[in-house]
């Protein structure tokens, strides 16, 4: 079968090798035991697959060598395993993005206080879990993620506040949604010294999973994406040393901006590894499946041809969008600072492009399939349920459009 491509003059020869490391992993863990993975109520089988992850080296991509990472800084270099990974589990590649994303603004603020206390637990043996944890509950006061995901909110609509007390932050508020929250061993949480100062009141602080005042509700019950555990969070005086700041005033929201932008290009990538996927298992099934006059394959017909021809084309060309943005953001020089309105706008334009492409795939794929896309046995199915939500994440799909308008005009709130 023909594999998928990747654009080599965006990629350097370790990014290809990471990819089939990533992938070789797919086919022989993943694979096998895709379709129970929705029915692992203790998560068994998604700690099994993440250890495995863990044990290629994975968890510990970005961290630094002194505490036994690879020091990984390239968006390029981590887009295109996360692709592989997704195209097995979208779950499972949200649960890995997610356990790396929340040390991101650390890795680049040096912050060695953060580094040498986690850098070594999850550079360690055991499997460890990182989430992000920004949206709240909305209602008249504000807070929902939208506004807080929105750049031009500056930060006013945060509810989760951090008060300096000595030498520890004391964090009260509530969280919503996040990836890993009730089963992480670190949260990054967005918070507000002061909402009245926009961004300079925007604080990044690091909480350990086991700190007292910090309690979480029952786990959301969802279409798809069972390996991504999505609960409440409860924040009520918890303390922190104050080292645990990801930097300081107006620093910490440029690093939030560019953590943002970081998510939507993983959720791109996500995004074509679950098309990925999902084209495989048509363009399989459609080659073996015999129908009409004179008893052809699906896909020697003119119509299912052509949406093939689609599909593909929405998935190679999301493909490139995805790896321009990662090479973009890799090249802050050329292409502007990581947490600018340019190199989010790309960010959003691969993102919601990207999720379009899965949902159209995955519902073409469906109809070339019939009855047999729509059971268990055919994997296409959970490739149909799980990419649905990665369009209405970060924001959704509305806020990832006006983002993109940023770059090109001033776009009122």
């Amino acid at each position: 079968m023909y594999r998928h491509s990747v654009l080599k003059s965006l990629c350097k020869e370790e990014d290809l090798i990471l990819r089939e490391l990533a992938r070789d992993f797919v086919d022989q863990e993943i694979m096998p035991v895709r379709e129970r993975i929705d029915d692992d109520e203790h998560h068994a089988i998604v700690k099994e697959l993440l250890q495995g992850l863990a044990n290629l080296g994975f968890i510990r991509a970005i961290f630094p060598e002194r505490h036994g990472g690879s020091d990984i800084r390239s968006a390029v270099t981590l887009g295109l395993p996360l692709e592989e990974i997704a195209r097995g589990d979208s779950g499972i590649a949200v649960a890995l993005a997610c356990t790396l994303w929340p040390f991101m603004p650390a890795v680049w603020a040096n912050n060695d206080a953060v580094l040498d206390h986690f850098g070594p637990i999850f550079c360690g043996d055991e499997l460890r879990i990182g989430c992000f944890n920004m949206t709240e509950p909305g209602g008249s006061s504000g807070g929902g993620g939208c506004d807080i995901e929105n750049p031009g909110m500056q930060g006013r609509k945060i509810r989760t506040t951090a008060k300096l007390d000595g030498e520890h932050w004391v964090l009260n508020g509530q969280k919503i949604w996040a990836s890993n929250s009730g089963i992480a061993d670190a949260y990054l949480m967005v918070c507000t010294t002061d909402a009245s100062q926009g961004d300079e009141g925007i604080a990044l602080i690091y909480v350990p999973g086991d700190a007292e005042g910090l309690s979480f509700g029952n786990f959301e019950r969802k279409a798809g994406m069972a390996a991504d555990r999505n609960t409440t969070t409860y924040l009520e005086n918890v303390r922190v040393p104050k080292e645990y700041r990801v930097s300081g005033p107006g620093d910490d929201a440029r690093y939030f901006h560019a953590n943002l932008a970081v998510g939507r290009l993983a959720s791109a990538a996500m995004s074509v590894g679950n098309a990925q996927g999902a084209f495989e298992t048509v363009l399989d099934f459609t080659g073996d499946r015999v129908v009409g006059k004179p008893g052809k394959p699906i896909r020697h017909h003119s119509i299912a041809a052509a949406m093939i021809a689609d599909m593909a084309i929405g998935i190679e060309t999301a493909r490139m969008t995805y790896l321009t943005g990662a090479y973009r953001f890799d090249h802050p020089k050329e292409y502007g600072a990581a947490y600018s309105l340019e190199q989010l706008s790309y960010a959003s334009i691969a993102k919601v492009y990207g999720a379009d492409v899965a949902v159209m795939v995955t519902n073409r794929a469906m109809e070339l399939m019939g009855s047999y896309g729509y059971v268990r046995e055919c994997h296409l199915e959970k490739y149909w349920r799980d990419c649905k939500i990665i369009q209405l994440w970060l924001g959704g799909a509305q806020l990832g459009r006006f983002d993109v308008c940023r770059a090109y005009y001033d776009l009122p709130l």
